[in-house]
């Protein structure tokens, strides 16, 4: 009679237990999930805010990109507005991820699914990194060869940089010692924070006052890279000793390597649109399946895409 017991009681417990797992599956219409960007104006985000929506579209859950105009007060507001509004899900490309440590703890003791991408948050349950340090000497290396084969090292260089976000700081750091190490010639003349076209041609405007001899600009992404390229052309500083380079490989930067005698001669993909998308498929894995007991790390990749190999074809766009 008692293992008779045992066994309804048991059987009663899985049962429960299922019913419990089966209720914890959300609908999944019901689920939101929100994006918060540190500024739409980069093209490399919008190509993750892309990658965001077509698994949101693929899983048939709502999603929503805010941009927080890198502004760390509107970031955090805007992530607290999310919690307040009891979405299931969150991630973020962090502008100051200690101003946010705090309102992820929140997130997450309302049992909300947290994330990051690019510059990240070090408490969320997933981190989307990267190394900032070696993609920036990626950047740089692939601008330092062209300046050696082309100019002898011997020219002037300006870098893009984005010294204004903390995290970023080391990509303008590994573009900065790339160029010391494989072309100590090189006089670099001016390295500025620019965090999108706008920007980046007002420096690059400005450094052609001084050094209308300026050979190579080179943008720790292709947002402040693009306007420097603008610059450029808009001062007919073109030619074979001329050249921009940067880091995103994104859809703006592709079709300005396209142009008729472009100086755009290199980026690197650093898969905006791939990096979107699964970190939208990791968040609902843990919306409907429950939140990991350990961390989930995960890396951008990146790779060199030179001029040659966009006119030729041999490289596919990512997205």
């Amino acid at each position: 009679m008692k293992l008779k017991k045992i066994v309804l009681a048991t059987a009663a417990a899985v049962l429960a237990l299922s019913v419990t797992q089966a209720q914890a599956a959300k609908d999944p219409s019901e689920i939101k999930l929100g994006f918060s960007v540190p500024q739409l104006a980069n093209p490399w985000f919008v190509g993750v805010k892309l990658g965001m929506d077509k698994a949101c579209e693929e899983l048939g859950i709502q999603c929503i990109a805010i941009d927080a105009q890198y502004r760390v007060d509107k970031q955090i507001s805007d992530i607290e507005n999310m919690i307040s509004d009891k979405y299931d899900a969150i991630f973020c490309t962090a502008i100051d991820a200690n101003a946010l440590l705090a309102t992820y703890e929140d997130a997450k003791k309302a049992g909300i699914a947290t994330g990051s991408i690019a510059q990240t948050v070090p408490n969320g349950h997933l981190i989307y990194g990267m190394d900032e340090y070696n993609y920036g000497y990626t950047i740089g290396t692939q601008a330092a060869n062209w300046a050696k084969d082309t100019l002898k090292c011997k020219g002037k260089v300006a870098l893009i940089t984005q010294d204004n976000v903390e995290a970023v700081k080391k990509r303008g750091d590994g573009i900065q010692k790339a160029v010391e190490e494989i072309c100590p010639g090189m006089e670099i003349v001016a390295r500025q924070a620019g965090d999108n076209p706008e920007s980046g041609m007002k420096i690059i405007e400005a450094v052609l006052q001084q050094h209308p001899d300026l050979n190579l600009v080179i943008g720790s992404n292709d947002s402040g890279g693009i306007g420097g390229y603008q610059a450029m052309m808009a001062n007919n500083a073109i030619g074979p000793d001329r050249a921009v380079f940067s880091g995103d490989a994104t859809r703006e930067c592709l079709a300005l390597m396209q142009e008729p005698d472009s100086i755009y001669r290199g980026t690197v993909d650093l898969f905006p649109f791939k990096g979107g998308y699964e970190t939208t498929k990791y968040l609902y894995d843990m919306v409907q399946n429950g939140l990991p007991d350990e961390q989930v790390t995960t890396s951008l990749p990146y790779v060199l895409v030179p001029q040659a190999d966009v006119l030729s074809g041999k490289y596919t766009p990512s997205y």
